[in-house]
């Protein structure tokens, strides 16, 4: 693992698996989008732009987008327009709240208790404390600092390609941000739970049952924490995911990760379960990511998808977890809950709601899961297809092994893009194609995924 690892055409490749644009080919770019690109350089060399050849994107529906130039692309990517780009009532709402008022929350209003109130009825009622935040890695933060103060510890635990923010705090426990990123003295990683590679007793871990696999998982926790002991640290939190995105989409078998959180609460931590990715109706099985685990876990993250782009995040808590920080230090997060986000963020929970997004997440992501996986046989660089609801890791290998081939999955993303369909990849090896959609994604959009998928495959196999 590499902050840049280089393909072999000498591109350098972002965290994210993308290979960086590069300012010596503005060349052969259109007048305005090399000017563009020019222009960007005001912001520093830690901005990163998508694809070789940069996307100038001006408007979104619903999972569509368009450039600069009218063509149309289709979004198999963005799940921080989570109810589809440009939704009516979100834009309606938060239209007509900022024509009202928008200030921070030392002042009392209905917006922020209407949606604490109604987010919290999503959740296990165990969890029955909300604060709000701007960003994912803002709620991360503030989790791991709860958690610290609940079990007078300091160790984190995270898995080995975990991306948990990019605050002071956070970056520190998000190793897939890479080896130039300065991982913290108190955390430890485990292994990613790779059901594709990993074996137990002999048995692939995807054949194995949730008991088996989440006993390897467990022991994996043991081991960290004893790491811990030896170097007079105390344990203080697992922080993870319960899709394991950024390991490269990890979702089943359902039920692996109770033993593993069991071990966790028996050595006196806590589990912070990172719902940016798979929470609100994402896996098509539950509203939470953790809830289709069966868990209920004692703080709860959240970003992204909340209000459909405008900046919003959350931290839920059992109160007895947030007491012992609450009780001592105050917060306060200016922007963090202010009125116009929370009109969003109600906006989009209703609309989940009425447009039942978790019904069309289960139902269209099976249709979609099972597209890509009838590629396998004619396509074998297809090497494993997994996933839940409309999060699909489709995981690229050398024909024959499993041995990740990252400059293949590179090139199809880039092929995808000239066909107009936009996504992502991840993974250690950045080798698995990420595909996570809005969740108004349709079967007429597999179609069209489909379509271009079958059309890249079949041109870089020649």
């Amino acid at each position: 693992m590499t902050q840049e690892r280089r393909h072999n055409d000498g591109n350098s490749i972002d965290h994210y698996g993308y290979e960086q644009f590069q300012a010596r080919d503005g060349g052969r770019l259109d007048p305005r989008t090399r000017e563009l690109t020019r222009e960007r350089s005001v912001l520093g060399d830690a901005y990163r732009l998508f694809y070789r050849t940069p996307v100038h994107l001006v408007k979104g529906r619903g999972s569509h987008l368009w450039d600069a130039d009218g063509v149309e692309y289709l979004d198999v990517y963005n799940n921080v327009a989570s109810v589809g780009h440009c939704h009516p009532r979100v834009v309606e709402a938060m239209t007509r709240q900022a024509s009202e008022l928008n200030t921070h929350t030392r002042y009392l209003h209905e917006n922020i208790l209407h949606y604490a109130e109604d987010i919290l009825s999503t959740m296990p009622d165990p969890l029955d404390r909300v604060m709000f935040q701007c960003t994912g890695s803002e709620a991360n933060d503030l989790a791991v600092r709860v958690a610290q103060a609940y079990t007078g510890g300091e160790g984190v635990i995270v898995t080995h390609e975990a991306y948990h923010g990019n605050s002071a705090l956070t970056s520190k426990l998000s190793p897939a941000l890479g080896t130039a990123q300065d991982l913290g003295l108190t955390m430890r990683m485990i292994p990613t739970p790779d059901t594709y590679r990993v074996s137990v007793d002999g048995i692939r871990g995807s054949q194995c049952d949730a008991a088996t696999f989440g006993a390897w998982m467990a022991d994996r926790v043991r081991d960290a924490v004893a790491d811990m002991n030896r170097h007079g640290i105390k344990f203080a939190a697992l922080l993870a995911d319960s899709i394991f995105s950024s390991d490269g989409v990890y979702p089943d078998p359902v039920g692996y990760l109770q033993p593993v959180i069991d071990v966790v609460h028996e050595l006196g931590g806590v589990w912070i379960a990172d719902e940016v990715q798979p929470g609100f109706t994402r896996t098509g099985d539950a509203f939470w990511g953790f809830e289709r685990q069966g868990i209920v876990p004692d703080l709860v993250t959240s970003g992204k998808p909340m209000a459909n782009g405008l900046p919003t995040s959350l931290m839920a808590a059992r109160h007895e977890i947030l007491e012992p920080f609450a009780g001592s230090i105050p917060y306060f997060n200016t922007f963090g809950g202010n009125p116009v986000c929370m009109a969003a963020a109600q906006a989009v929970l209703d609309v989940m709601r009425d447009e039942d997004t978790m019904g069309n997440s289960k139902k269209v992501g099976a249709v979609f899961k099972a597209a890509v996986e009838g590629l396998k046989d004619s396509h074998p660089c297809i090497g494993d297809v997994r996933g839940a609801g409309l999060y699909i890791g489709c995981e690229i290998v050398k024909p024959g092994t499993t041995d990740p081939d990252q400059a293949s999955a590179l090139d199809i993303l880039e092929t995808l893009r000239q066909n107009h369909v936009l996504t992502s990849v991840c993974g250690r090896y950045g080798n698995i194609l990420k595909l996570r959609p809005p969740l108004v994604f349709s079967e007429d959009d597999v179609d069209w995924f489909m379509s271009a998928f079958s059309t890249t495959l079949d041109s870089l196999d020649k």
